[in-house]
């Protein structure tokens, strides 16, 4: 099922310069502009600011859609629809403006319903800035988007009652419907690319459908669910087709051979691990990650970008990274140091990772994580918190690895006091994982008696370690005396 927004990781986008280059060079929002500079007075345009029929053909022609010199192979007919779409783009975005047709001498109404100049938006597209730029394209998007959850024309047509109104019952379409379960597809896409889901960020057509109806707890689906999904994939397979041409997605379709077997009556067979690929694969683009976190924010969703804690302060840097996943918080604490000189950002680093809260060591791992940034410079931070009972751990790991002369071996508490703390944060950040795992086995191995000593460590997490210790560990008698440890510390708290 869909993810809660409140999981969202923050996202590196590319700069601004760079996605208003893509936007410009997106085939919709190119023809768009296209058609915007060949339009003029003598442009026919209906009640609703559409083409005419009777200017599609030119249109197509303007586009090279057409003719000997029409690149795409299309019919009349496709080339007038993606003639028409690109129009409605031009129009809905402002870079054309629609004006009422001024009746002449005898009252009469012109032949079109509206006359054309151009939009002011237009301009914008080569001497405005890149945030106007973009502007411009997400309008643009959110054309394309309210069209991709329109149902088939012809079946529109004959959905509509006499008196004008869609009767969508008829029709079984429910537009609220259709736009959240697309958005929730492109809100699960955006989480598996900006979540490090995906090696290339390419997600397959099945697992988006599946993500939105198979329960989570289900194990088996059922041949209903199933139907559902084959349901869904077919919609999609026309959305992300639609959506492409904007720049939203990559998008390689359903394999042909494939379409009638889905299309069937017949549940969907469990899809081949080996053919996945087959069954459709998308990929958010970095201008399409830019354009769901912008409607994300429009919808009043944190989804967070990095970069977004480069001006704040240490401590905020150190709890904002501190659910991030490694490669963003990466990316976050170089872009906070890049501002900053090495020696004052060690420092106020530094003070930031102090404290006993339950936050605490998580904080001091993203202090190591952006300590080990800096350069030689930042050693006398380093040096004045080598007493210092939280840091001076950290702070001899750090001098250690930079060569530094002189450095005072640390006592027997402290590597305790250090090894608890770093479990610690590794059990806030990463759960259970297998590294945490080898690192346990290690200490254990390594220290016959660690746990004898360990549960004698003033530190507020040394119980909750010695006993996800004892969790972790695969050897019965080790993990015994963990948990005994653990329940001694316990004790001594008390």
């Amino acid at each position: 099922m869909s993810q809660s927004p409140a999981t969202l990781p923050p996202v590196l986008l590319h700069s601004e310069a760079e996605l208003a280059r893509d936007a410009l060079a997106t085939p919709l929002l190119a023809r768009a502009a296209r058609l915007a500079r060949w339009a003029g007075p003598d442009t026919r345009v209906g009640a609703g600011g559409e083409l005419v029929d009777e200017q599609l053909p030119a249109a197509a022609a303007e586009l090279g859609l057409t003719g000997p010199e029409g690149a795409d192979g299309l019919d009349d007919g496709d080339a007038a629809a993606y003639a028409s779409e690109a129009w409605r783009v031009a129009v809905d975005t402002g870079l054309v403006e629609i004006h009422e047709a001024p009746e002449d001498a005898e009252g009469a109404e012109a032949e079109a319903d509206g006359t054309v100049t151009e939009g002011e938006e237009l301009g914008l597209l080569t001497s405005g800035a890149p945030q106007d730029v973009l502007g411009i394209w997400l309008a643009a998007l959110e054309t394309v988007f309210a069209d991709a959850t329109v149902p088939d024309l012809d079946d529109l047509v004959d959905a509509i009652e006499d008196g004008g109104e869609i009767d969508f019952e008829a029709l079984g379409w429910d537009p609220q419907g259709e736009a959240d379960f697309l958005e929730g597809v492109l809100g699960n896409l955006y989480l598996l690319t900006v979540g490090e889901g995906a090696a290339d960020g390419a997600v397959p057509l099945p697992a988006l459908a599946a993500s939105m109806i198979v329960p989570d707890d289900m194990g088996e689906p059922t041949d209903d669910i199933l139907e559902q999904v084959s349901d869904a994939m077919m919609r999609l397979d026309d959305q992300f087709r639609m959506l492409e041409p904007i720049g939203l997605v990559a998008y390689q379709p359903v394999d042909e051979a494939l379409m009638a077997d889905i299309d069937s009556e017949e549940p969907m067979p469990p899809v081949d691990d080996e053919d996945v690929t087959r069954y459709g694969m998308v990929r958010l683009t970095p201008l399409g990650l830019y354009g769901i976190r912008a409607r994300m924010l429009e919808a009043g969703l944190d989804a967070p970008a990095v970069g977004d804690l480069a001006d704040k302060g240490a401590d905020t840097l150190l709890d904002g990274t501190a659910a991030f996943p490694q490669g963003a918080a990466q990316a976050e604490i170089e872009q906070w140091l890049a501002r900053r000189e090495s020696l004052g950002a060690a420092r106020e680093l530094l003070s930031a990772a102090r404290g006993g809260d339950e936050g605490a060591p998580l904080r001091r791992l993203r202090c190591q994580q952006a300590l080990s940034l800096v350069g030689d410079e930042a050693e006398p931070a380093l040096r004045e918190v080598l007493d210092d009972a939280e840091l001076g751990g950290l702070a001899r790991v750090w001098l250690a690895e930079h060569g530094a002369a002189d450095v005072p071996a640390p006592s027997e508490g402290m590597v305790f006091w250090l090894t608890i703390d770093t479990i610690a944060a590794q059990l806030a950040a990463e759960g259970n994982s297998e590294e945490l795992q080898a690192l346990v086995e290690g200490l254990a191995a390594q220290h016959s008696g660690f746990f004898a000593a360990a549960w004698r460590v003033e530190h507020p997490a040394t119980a909750d370690v010695l006993e996800a210790m004892g969790r972790l560990h695969p050897d019965k008698k080790v993990a015994k005396e963990a948990r005994k440890a653990a329940f001694k510390a316990r004790s001594q708290q008390a």
